[in-house]
């Protein structure tokens, strides 16, 4: 029995032996197969994506970001009529910046302290908050002043630095000098695009400067010794007021329009016309930025610059303005200016080819009656509405005829003061009524009769004057009148090429005003600007055309040397509208304006310009006005030459003089008569 039960134990023993051995290689063996199956299916998804997919992995793994870098191109030049530069491009050696893809402000902090070693900056615009900026953005740093806060470590890496920037603002650091240059150029750096380009320094860059930064460009990423540019005045600052300003990278963008420009692809520190003609051709002037295709690789390095567009200059514009001319002019207008006195509050000056409406010259000057300071103000020519007196009473004649209330061969008329009401108006030489005469048309301008102008009025609003009797005269006469001086350009927009133009003031129309149609008459009510009278007479000149003033003559390209290239497009005479006139009707009123300076009258007006030759054609004016309650005249003038084949304008007004003056227009005029066929063009 007992051997039984041992051979059972010695069986079960090694059934036991056998059955443990058989099941370790089936463990491994399943395990084994497991892994087998994750490999074939590891595979198995790795041939699907390289089949499908593997173009488009691979073109990912060695992708690089192409991005366009554009670069400013110098600005077009402004030439005068005779290929003079008036506006030009001084170019000055530059330290620029490139800012690279996805920057560090780290790594601009140690461009910008290794570029200051050897760059001085003017520190004057630096922010308070662009020190702290500067300081922080060495980690270091940021790390130290972090310590010194309590609980810092409760707080979002946003709000660690706000805490870090109060503790700043609380705390005297005491820059230093050094701190404060780098700092600057740190904040020109952060400032820049991703690929954009930024001045460093722009002028006054030393030669030292420029060596000592192009030894060490490598280890300044980004940086780069480039030139750049600001506008130039090779003739003098005056043609400045009329030619307008440019914006500095510093300032960019015009603020009042900066997403219109953004808009239209300048970037924000861009330059750009702000102001006149440099505004009004912005199109023009700006050119085409180049454009620099920029490779880079995954972890932002730039592996390729390729030159894609080298940019184009910005065209270059001729005016009709005569450089040498001009200055005489605006030196001329000063003089005048000068010698005027008491409450003078400016004198102006327009010179027009009456032929084509080219400008010729134009200049003003405006003088505050308190200090006596004359500043230069060209523009004032068309922004500065002045009553101008009689230069206006050719248009009222020329209405008068169109109307019909008189003919080139039954127009006259007694001069005589007119009394409404116990008030009366009169002419200058006929006061009280002891020189009443018969004037015709003609002999009307060249006496300067208020009386003729405001009969002509009341006939034209069909009004039956009675000495002495009320002035129950219909308010259409101001339409009336209006309508005839308008079409000359007196009180609308000449549509002259430069911002800014007035349409002057018209007075109140109502019948409390009625009276104020007849001061309309002889110019002594609404106001117009130089402009407005240098068209009015170039539409008389011309034979009846009103012409659009304009400076531009054309926009040419640049030459090989830098000067004026072929043109590309010209200003051609726009004619704004026509004056219905017969031949007969406009000689009544040009053969007055001839006699207002060369007629026999006793009471012509512009006698003392006689002398000025050619002979020359010409409406004086002088308007009662007041300064600050202070009685003053306004002196103005409209004018052409030669009086046949007229080929030149000159119109001027001289606001708020002594009541005593006389005869400043006029001897103006001889002096810019005699500066013209003596600079512009040779006496025909």
């Amino acid at each position: 029995m007992k051997n039984i039960l041992n051979n059972l134990l010695n069986k079960n023993k090694t059934n036991q032996k056998n059955s443990s051995g058989s099941q370790i290689p089936f463990r491994l063996n399943f395990l084994f197969i497991i892994v087998a199956v994750l490999f074939a299916v590891l595979i198995g998804q790795l041939a699907y994506l390289q089949v499908m997919y593997g173009a488009k992995f691979k073109a990912e793994v060695n992708r690089t970001d192409s991005t366009v870098e554009t670069k400013n191109v110098q600005r077009g030049m402004v030439f005068d009529s005779t290929g003079r530069v008036l506006v030009g491009n001084k170019v000055h050696q530059a330290i620029t910046y490139t800012k690279g893809v996805n920057t560090l402000s780290s790594e601009i902090y140690n461009t910008a302290t290794a570029l200051g070693k050897y760059v001085t900056v003017s520190t004057k615009t630096l922010t308070k908050r662009q020190m702290a900026d500067f300081y922080l953005s060495n980690p270091t740093t940021l790390k130290r002043i972090e310590q010194k806060i309590p609980n810092i470590s409760q707080y979002s890496s946003d709000s660690r630095y706000d805490k870090a920037l109060k503790y700043l603002y609380s705390h005297d650091m005491n820059y230093t000098d050094q701190q404060k240059n780098d700092a600057t150029i740190f904040a020109k750096m952060s400032a820049a695009y991703q690929l954009s380009t930024t001045y460093i320094k722009e002028t006054g860059v030393s030669d030292k400067e420029i060596a000592e930064v192009g030894e060490h460009l490598t280890s300044m990423p980004g940086v780069k010794v480039g030139t750049s540019w600001t506008r130039d005045y090779p003739n003098g600052d005056s043609i400045k007021s009329i030619i307008g300003t440019v914006s500095s990278q510093k300032s960019g963008l015009p603020s009042d329009r900066v997403n219109e420009l953004l808009a239209q692809g300048y970037s924000r520190n861009d330059s750009v016309g702000q102001s006149y003609l440099e505004k009004q051709y912005e199109s023009v002037l700006r050119g085409t930025k180049s454009q620099t295709e920029v490779e880079t690789t995954g972890n932002n390095e730039i592996t390729k610059e390729v030159t894609k567009y080298a940019g184009k200059k910005g065209d270059n514009l001729q005016l009709t303005i005569n450089a040498s001319f001009q200055k005489k002019l605006q030196s001329l207008v000063r003089d005048a200016e000068e010698g005027a006195g008491g409450y003078s509050t400016g004198t102006y000056a327009v010179v027009m080819n009456p032929n084509t409406g080219g400008i010729i010259g134009i200049a003003g000057v405006d003088r505050n009656p308190s200090t006596g300071k004359i500043t230069n103000n060209a523009l004032g020519t068309i922004n500065s509405s002045i009553v101008m007196g009689s230069v206006v009473k050719g248009a009222t004649v020329s209405g008068a005829l169109m109307s019909g209330v008189i003919t080139p061969t039954n127009s006259t008329l007694t001069d005589s003061p007119i009394n409404i009401g116990g008030v009366k108006k009169a002419s200058w030489f006929n006061k009280n009524g002891g020189a009443n005469i018969a004037v015709d048309a003609s002999t009307a301008l060249e006496v300067s009769s208020n009386s003729y102008m405001m009969q002509l009025a009341m006939k034209e609003a069909k009004f039956n004057y009675v000495s002495g009797g009320a002035l129950n005269m219909s308010t259409k006469s101001f339409d009336i009148q209006r309508g005839y001086f308008n079409q000359f350009g007196l009180g609308v927009k000449t549509g002259v090429d430069l911002p800014g133009e007035s349409t002057g003031l018209q007075g109140a129309s109502t019948k409390k005003y009625i009276g104020s149609a007849l001061d309309l008459s002889f110019g002594n009510y609404d106001a117009y600007t130089v402009m407005q009278v240098a068209q009015y007479m170039s539409t008389v000149a011309n034979g009846g055309y009103r012409l659009k003033p304009h400076v531009l003559a054309s926009i040419r390209g640049t030459s090989k040397n830098g000067g004026l290239g072929s043109v590309e497009s010209s200003v051609t005479p726009t004619v704004l509208n026509k004056i219905d006139m017969t031949a007969a009707q406009r000689k009544v009123v040009t053969d007055g304006l001839y006699d207002v300076v060369h007629g026999t009258n006793t009471y012509k007006t512009g006698g003392s310009m006689s002398s000025i030759s050619p002979s020359i054609s010409a409406k004086t004016g002088t308007a009662e006005t007041f300064y600050k309650g202070t009685s003053t005249v306004t002196l103005s003038l409209a004018s052409y030459a030669p009086s046949k084949n007229p080929q030149v304008v000159v119109a001027l007004a001289m606001p708020n003089l002594s009541t005593s003056a006389e005869s400043n227009n006029m001897d103006l005029a001889k002096k810019i008569y005699s500066a013209y066929w003596s600079m512009v063009q040779a006496k025909p």
